[in-house]
């Protein structure tokens, strides 16, 4: 894998090799920048935790519910330099016998979805928001050929470093970019967008961003908060969250799909999210759903607003 630059004398592996023709105009300085001290202030001690990860012998990686690389490793050192990664919020991960308990069980909401995806052998995967990027492993795991995460938060792509300093997997990248930063030029078999349109402040152009991304005949997934009846626009915080602009129904939903030229929208699942499915953990030390919720009405927010609901809509843009 080339390197983007030094961390702490290890090189940044984002996996550019062997990219395909449709990616080669990425704004990869730009990704480079991010990856550094000027950009972000703690830098240099995730980068420090990159380089304190012990080798592992007779690796092996399994994409499964727990994203796992089995193998020797030394433990006691590997625990301590993957928390200096806290928090993780998306997971699980085991790695040798450390096994990171992330905040969300990820794994729940794959199941959710898994089935509707079917077989996505030779797919080109786009995932919006990806975190540290375990739907694509995931992705992998059910066939694709490669996926492209994009996430803004640089923790998030330093912990998908360190996951990948095990797997050595060129098939899946996480990148420090936001949607507006994708080329033009770029389209793929399948684009995800999970728990992203929410946080947008116009959720109609983010649908258009989208669909402008999906290669005709193609896929895209749109996973968010949800209720019933009309679009709630929070006043402050919701279930205290920041920059949550508007949380919509489903039939807000399959509008916005289709007013982007989206057809034959589908709703897989509507889940309510319980305590049980995104909680603190040891390795998500910090307040987490539960702290959200009235404690004498768990079907309300601490605002006031109803609970998390959340919905998985599938579209396809026409051939």
């Amino acid at each position: 894998m080339p390197e983007l630059g030094e961390l702490s004398g290890v090189p940044v592996t984002v996996a550019l090799r062997d990219l395909p023709a449709g990616l080669t105009d990425w704004p990869m300085d730009l990704v480079a920048q991010r990856f550094s001290s000027t950009h972000h202030g703690d830098y240099a001690s995730w980068a420090d935790a990159l380089a304190a990860l012990p080798e592992m012998h007779d690796a092996r990686s399994v994409y499964d519910a727990t994203v796992a690389v089995r193998g020797r490793v030394d433990a006691e050192k590997l625990q301590p330099a993957l928390q200096q990664l806290h928090p993780w919020r998306k997971g699980p991960f085991a790695i040798g016998s450390v096994h990171i308990d992330s905040e969300w069980r990820s794994d729940w909401k794959w199941q959710r979805l898994a089935a509707a995806l079917g077989d996505l052998r030779n797919a080109r995967v786009l995932d919006i928001g990806c975190g540290n990027g375990y739907f694509g492993w995931r992705m992998l795991g059910q066939g694709a050929a490669e996926v492209v995460g994009i996430d803004p938060t640089l923790l998030f792509c330093m912990q998908h470093l360190a996951i990948q300093h095990y797997t050595q997997d060129p098939r899946n990248w996480v990148l420090p970019l936001q949607v507006e930063e994708i080329p033009a030029t770029v389209s793929f078999d399948l684009v995800f967008s999970m728990g992203v349109i929410y946080h947008r402040r116009d959720a109609v152009e983010h649908t258009r961003q989208l669909a402008g991304l999906v290669r005709p005949g193609g896929t895209v997934v749109l996973e968010s908060l949800v209720v019933d009846g009309a679009t709630l626009i929070p006043q402050d915080r919701y279930a205290r969250m920041r920059n949550v602009w508007c949380v919509p129904s489903v039939a807000d939903m399959h509008a916005w799909l289709s007013e982007a030229g989206l057809q034959s929208t589908e709703t897989v699942d509507v889940s309510p999210t319980t305590p049980d499915e995104q909680r603190s953990t040891p390795w998500m030390r910090f307040e987490s759903l539960s702290a959200g919720l009235d404690a004498n009405d768990p079907s309300k927010t601490v605002e006031g607003y109803p609970a998390p609901v959340r919905a998985i809509v599938i579209a396809r843009r026409p051939a």
